[in-house]
């Protein structure tokens, strides 16, 4: 016999005997083998049921969590948003009542527009204004007229139309501005 052969036959021999011994096992008392699998069954579909409930009360109060959050930033938001609301109302009853001066309604909207700006910096809006003799950048300002101007370099800001605004770093609308040719 070669050792392939004496190899193959020890294989074959240990299989049946480890078979024998299962076989012996199960011959042995089957209705508790067969009990002791339910219970395991059984215990396995409880815990995939728990499983799956506490997965469904974790999405259930994520999704609960995250509109609460939602509501809680709209009312900060709208919190600060009330002052300046009260402010153009005691204008505009500035405005209508008798001896009005325009002196004190430009100074209340120069109150009301700080208070404004003031506000939305704190949820990360910023004003983009920039000041004349600055230079001109594409990434933050919109050119809506070049024009020649003496003892002006090109590129530069001459005069601001309309302010632009970035919220978060990200522009919103940029600067309409004049620029020098």
């Amino acid at each position: 016999m070669s050792n392939e052969e004496t190899t193959n036959d020890d294989v074959e021999n240990v299989d049946n005997t480890e078979a024998k011994d299962v076989e012996v096992e199960i011959n042995d008392d089957p209705a508790a083998l067969l009990e002791d699998a339910r219970n395991k069954a059984d215990e396995h579909w409880n815990e995939l049921l728990r499983a799956k409930a506490d997965m469904e009360n974790l999405r259930r109060r994520q999704a609960r969590d995250l509109e609460n959050a939602h509501k809680r930033a709209l009312d900060k938001f709208v919190g600060e948003l009330l002052p300046i609301y009260d402010s153009m109302e005691l204008g505009l009853n500035a405005a209508k009542a008798d001896g009005a001066s325009i002196e004190a309604v430009s100074e209340g909207l120069e109150m009301t527009i700080k208070i404004f700006l003031s506000s939305i910096n704190k949820f990360g809006l910023e004003e983009v204004n920039p000041s004349e003799g600055e230079d001109f950048n594409p990434e933050h300002h919109q050119a809506i007229a070049m024009q020649p101007a003496e003892g002006v370099e090109s590129n530069k800001v001459l005069s601001v139309a309309q302010k632009g605004f970035q919220f978060n770093g990200r522009l919103l609308r940029p600067a309409m501005v004049l620029v020098s040719q």
